[in-house]
């Protein structure tokens, strides 16, 4: 998330009235709207590798991905005309099984998702992981997993939620030799199929770079 674009405190209704005239994307967090910052080669290439690795396992099956187009509301429903406590956001990938039940008739704000896939960038991690899941597990009844990817290194980590409504680890990843297995969905992602053409040279590069010009 980046620079608020209004004065704090716009009305959930509000948010949507805008985003569905904007060409470009913004999330919304408790009154504030946020613009999201473009992506970088590696995310982007993340990002399309996740989605084409899901969508060739789920083919034929009852469930389906969908790309970083898709709008997730976590927050109390129904809520009212005044309403401004909620999240919209904007998953790398949401998988959705069974019908897709939507917000309202424009059906660009998904209420079910199965299992939301992040990738982190390094001014979102700490969010992403923190508040946003937090959100997600909190308001999302229909969410068994949350995966976030890292895109500087090869890392994938797991969450499930467990019987008693609690969340854990189910597993973490970095060794581009393993696979993870997501039961709920029975998928399996190999870390080697998620990272490919993805250059960590660049990424070392980048880094060394920002640090040079911090100190």
């Amino acid at each position: 998330m980046r620079a608020t674009l209004k004065s704090p405190r716009n009305t959930l209704e509000e948010y949507l009235a805008m985003e569905r005239k904007s060409k470009e994307r913004h999330e919304y967090l408790d009154g504030e709207i946020y613009s999201m910052a473009g992506e970088s080669p590696r995310h982007g290439d993340i990002s399309s590798n996740l989605v084409a690795i899901l969508n060739l396992q789920l083919r034929g099956g009852p469930c389906r991905v969908w790309t970083k187009d898709v709008k997730i509301l976590s927050g109390s429903l129904p809520y009212g005309s005044r309403s401004r406590e909620g999240l919209f956001s904007y998953p790398d990938a949401v998988i959705v099984c069974g019908i897709p039940q939507f917000l309202d008739e424009h059906q660009d704000v998904l209420c079910n998702p199965k299992v939301i896939i992040e990738v982190l960038s390094p001014s979102t991690e700490a969010f992403d992981r923190g508040e946003k899941f937090h959100r997600y597990r909190t308001h999302n009844s229909s969410l068994s997993d949350y995966l976030v990817v890292e895109q500087n290194k090869p890392f994938l980590e797991h969450f499930t939620r467990l019987e008693n409504g609690l969340w854990a680890i189910k597993s973490s990843i970095l060794d581009l030799r393993e696979n993870l297995y997501v039961e709920s969905i029975e998928c399996t992602l190999r870390l080697a199929e998620v990272y490919d053409r993805v250059s960590f040279i660049s990424a070392e590069l980048e880094e060394s770079a920002t640090n040079e010009s911090g100190s």
